[in-house]
């Protein structure tokens, strides 16, 4: 794709009050899907993250590795066996997880982040005492829950320039092991950093009002409208466990939290450093308390009004350039600041 000097000076100008905004702040995201498995996206996935880091984001990676795992069983000659979803996981199969997950998988991924230019740090949830769980339910073995998050270690890792890359293996309280779905660890991880952002990167757009048309992608979900979207089915299958996970961070005190799209090469640039954003984008406000608004006047005369209460100040002099944050994407992505 051709473009000219000036678009190319309008993409940074329209990336510098979120790289202001974002400079010191925590934004964890949850690695997984096809942009683990594609060598051209996981190229793209790391190079997002060195640029995160280089520009003062306190980034941290949580990861998966189901395919992985499965292949690995299946060169064992075991089946792997899922319960209503997840993966039942007996204590030979526990021995593969830890195995493909805390090792393998998670020390590519640092291999991977230092030779992209990032400092890069292996953890995993045994680590420090990073995640602690109990048995979920006994049908599914031991597969964990999550009860505490001992985030020491990881503030350690970023204070002193590394990314933390975890992966999501828990101890328990009596020797135990325990298997942890990823997108809950990251979820959990995230609340306990106070992050500002959770990014799920998934293999799909976001949350789509219509699964079938890809053009019904909802950018923007208040959580209080979370249950309505269930019963009305929006909301429905593989869905409702990445959006259970988004909702939780928020309401335990996630600034935002998004489900984007990993196929799309810089998915997660495009959502941190646009006005536009990428897929779903998840958030809290209360319904009895009405924000404060602001209207912002774009080039071609129209006016929108936004909510202000997670607006950096404007700089001295200048229009609002920004913020979506992001009950802004009910309309096309306005390219401020104005020119």
């Amino acid at each position: 794709m051709n473009i000219t000097n000036s678009e190319r000076a309008a993409i940074l100008v329209q990336a510098l009050p979120y790289i202001k905004r974002y400079a010191g702040e925590t934004v964890v995201v949850k690695y997984g899907g096809n942009a683990m498995l594609n060598d051209e996206l996981k190229s793209a996935v790391m190079s997002d993250i060195v640029l995160m880091q280089l520009v003062g984001i306190n980034v941290v990676v949580v990861h998966g590795g189901g395919p992985e795992i499965s292949g690995m069983l299946k060169k064992i000659g075991k089946e792997s066996k899922f319960v209503g979803g997840m993966r039942y996981t007996d204590q030979e199969t526990m021995d593969i997880v830890q195995q493909v997950l805390a090792g393998k998988v998670n020390k590519d991924l640092v291999q991977l982040l230092e030779t992209a230019g990032a400092k890069a740090v292996g953890l995993c949830g045994l680590d420090g005492s990073l995640l602690k769980a109990d048995q979920l339910e006994e049908d599914l073995g031991l597969v964990g829950e999550i009860r505490e998050v001992n985030a020491e270690i990881i503030h350690n890792a970023t204070k002193n320039g590394y990314v933390p890359v975890v992966s999501t293996v828990a101890a328990g309280y009596h020797g135990e092991v325990y298997n942890i779905n990823a997108d809950v660890a990251a979820s959990r991880i995230a609340a306990e950093l106070g992050a500002m952002k959770l990014i799920l990167m998934t293999d799909v757009r976001g949350l789509l009002r219509d699964r079938d048309d890809e053009s019904t992608i909802i950018p923007v979900v208040n959580v209080s409208d979370v249950n309505r979207l269930k019963k009305e089915g929006v909301i429905s299958g593989c869905m409702i466990p990445k959006v259970d996970c988004c909702v939780d961070a928020v309401r335990r005190g996630v600034g935002r939290t998004h489900i984007i799209d990993g196929r799309i090469p810089h998915s997660i640039l495009v959502e941190l450093f646009t006005d536009e954003g990428i897929g779903t984008m998840f958030y809290y406000q209360q319904r009895d308390a009405a924000p404060k608004t602001r209207s912002l006047v774009c080039r071609l005369g129209r006016v929108r009004t936004v909510p202000t209460g997670d607006l950096p100040p404007a700089p001295s002099g200048s229009p609002l350039p920004w913020h979506r944050e992001r009950t802004r994407r009910a309309a096309r992505p306005l390219l401020l600041p104005f020119t």
